[in-house]
């Protein structure tokens, strides 16, 4: 599925509330971490070769386009004095919301808590499985275009949801997408090629099943487009249902209920994951 930007509850100039932005976390944390520096005296990049990170990612903290990980803010924290300022501020990142679409933000607080999560795909490859090839890929096609800072936002907030797969590793995760879609060079041949290993790198974990729906099946349960599913740690059952510039939470339990029999049939009409690890193999040796 998809993958925008929001803080807490602060009223834009037209009067109307609007929903904070994680963006701005970021940017408040990247203007702290270039205050401290100037005050220390240091280029940029001499400050990186004491954080250990370039300077192309230093100024992208700094300018509130990359969300830093956590041994870039201990190594800062040390090289600007171990004041505390810099593991406080850490506290409030909004971390893997910044790049996310506003109608996505909910759903993927749910994902980080779910016990299972499927996702049936027949446009690109989920965002979940994406190669960072592939996401700047698709984000370079975007029309309006993004500007550099929102291009490095959308794959920043798409590779930091990918940690889902390996921080949760007693969550199911499933994946049904098009054979269309692993054979799509969408980049060049060169980006498909590290799609596809990855892929593969990914459907080898024992929490992640990936299934291909040939393009010769004279059945389909998804016609109606795509949808991701996830179950509560309490035992509900929630869906996600997206299409162009909005996304939809489906919470009814009667509706959620079809979407996720929909999908069963869809894991029954796919190839075996095995099969579908084989055909993978097949299309990338081709390449």
């Amino acid at each position: 599925m998809a993958g925008g930007v929001g803080a807490g509850g602060e009223t834009a100039a037209c009067g109307v509330e609007r929903e904070p932005d994680p963006s701005d976390s970021l940017r408040t944390f990247g203007a702290v971490v270039q205050a401290l520096r100037e005050h220390a005296g240091l280029s940029r990049a001499q400050f990186g070769e004491l954080v250990r990170f370039s300077k192309h990612t230093v100024e992208s903290v700094e300018l509130g386009r990359r969300m830093p990980d956590a041994s870039f803010v201990e190594r800062a924290e040390e090289a600007l004095g171990n004041t505390g300022a810099l593991r406080h501020s850490a506290r409030f990142l909004a971390r893997g919301e910044a790049g996310l679409a506003a109608w996505f933000r909910r759903w993927a607080r749910l994902e980080r808590t779910a016990v299972s999560l499927g996702t049936y795909e027949c446009r690109l490859v989920p965002g979940l499985l994406q190669s960072e090839g592939y996401a700047r890929a698709v984000f370079e096609t975007r029309i309006p275009p993004l500007s550099d800072e929102q291009m490095e936002a959308q794959v920043a907030a798409r590779m930091e949801r990918q940690s889902l797969i390996q921080e949760l590793p007693n969550t199911s995760f499933s994946f049904v997408m098009e054979e269309c879609i692993v054979q799509r060079p969408l980049g060049g041949e060169h980006v498909l090629r590290g799609q596809l290993d990855h892929i593969l790198d990914l459907a080898r974990l024992r929490n992640v099943s990936v299934q291909v729906m040939p393009t010769r099946n004279v059945s389909h349960a998804g016609l109606d487009g795509p949808l991701a599913l996830l179950e509560t740690p309490d035992g509900r059952s929630l869906a996600y249902s997206e299409g162009q510039e909005s996304g939809r939470l489906i919470a009814d339990p009667k509706q959620a209920a079809v979407l996720h029999r929909r999908y069963a049939t869809l894991r029954a009409q796919a190839l075996t994951p095995d099969d579908s690890v084989g055909l993978v193999e097949r299309i990338r040796g081709e390449l």
